[in-house]
């Protein structure tokens, strides 16, 4: 009798240790996944390793989710954060409708209309969202698939009843977005790469912001943006960036979400572009790095009224 006893004694109290212990990882687990690490390689020595801390400094104490995405073809450098996390696209979708439009037109052997022309530089320059709700209305589901198939794009997912901002998109697609557009490829072809790269690059100041802050006036600059305002998560606030020059050819897209106003997640992402910017092309202390708008504008893509 006394043996079964202080063998029931030590399973209950095992057991008692062990749901002790298991509570104990449950309660700290949801911190772990909160908080993961960013990832780096590099072809150069050192180089890894301090964009890994500066990026994670630039982040420290800054509230919300973080997803990053650098690529520098120059020193083969890659560093990643939350690269498979899903976001809704605001108005970083509309360079993937561009390429859908200038890939088709590739297929079909022929130029933009003159009409097509208008609303791509309004849809990327002014991020004109009547503009892109006619192309993508034009273009359609096959198409947009049919691209981001050619692409790679597999994690990408096209919104739908022509809620294009609500696209999901994660870093990886977007980087390999990015990638296609800034070298030869077979899915885009050189003109239309130059084209997109051309109103990447006119972009109008007030919604210059995000992904150029401090790049140095040697890199010439491409980029997209978007912000978004759910009842879930807060507000979506997205930078994407290509930037070339000063012997760099390197990529950039930040996005985030669960931020408590607009100006808060573009802070956030431009902490992190000048990180970036400083480690990958260093300059004197007198030379000249971008300072984007005090007023980042964007334009309000429309979502459904719940959710």
């Amino acid at each position: 009798m006394t043996h079964r006893m202080s063998r029931r004694t030590r399973v209950l109290g095992t057991g008692l240790a062990a749901g002790m212990f298991i509570s104990g990882v449950a309660a700290a687990a949801p911190a772990v996944a909160a908080t993961p690490t960013v990832s780096c390689t590099s072809a150069k020595a050192g180089l890894a390793d301090k964009l890994k801390k500066d990026i994670t400094a630039a982040l420290a104490n800054r509230r919300g989710t973080v997803a990053v995405g650098l690529y520098d073809r120059s020193t083969k450098t890659t560093c990643t954060l939350r690269p498979t996390t899903a976001y809704d696209s605001a108005s970083t979708v509309k360079v993937t409708v561009l390429a859908t439009l200038l890939w088709d037109a590739k297929k079909h052997n022929r130029y933009l209309t003159s009409t097509e022309q208008s609303l791509a530089t309004a849809m990327i320059t002014k991020s004109d969202n009547t503009a892109t709700s006619r192309l993508w209305k034009q273009l359609g589901m096959t198409k947009i698939k049919g691209f981001l198939a050619a692409a790679g794009m597999t994690k990408t997912t096209p919104g739908t009843d022509g809620y294009w901002g609500l696209t999901q998109e994660n870093v990886t697609d977007e980087q390999k977005l990015l990638k296609l557009v800034t070298a030869k490829n077979t899915v885009l072809s050189d003109n239309s790469r130059a084209y997109i790269l051309k109103l990447m690059g006119q972009v109008i100041s007030s919604q210059r912001w995000g992904t150029p802050a401090g790049a140095p006036s040697s890199v010439a600059v491409h980029v997209k943006n978007g912000w978004l305002q759910r009842s879930t998560h807060g507000w979506r606030v997205h930078s994407l960036g290509t930037f070339n020059g000063a012997g760099h050819d390197y990529m950039i897209t930040v996005l985030t979400q669960d931020n408590s106003t607009m100006d808060y997640g573009v802070t956030t992402i431009q902490n992190v572009a000048k990180a970036i910017h400083k480690d990958l092309v260093p300059t004197t202390s007198a030379a000249a790095r971008y300072t984007p708008t005090s007023s980042p504008s964007e334009a309000h893509v429309a979502v459904p009224p719940q959710g």
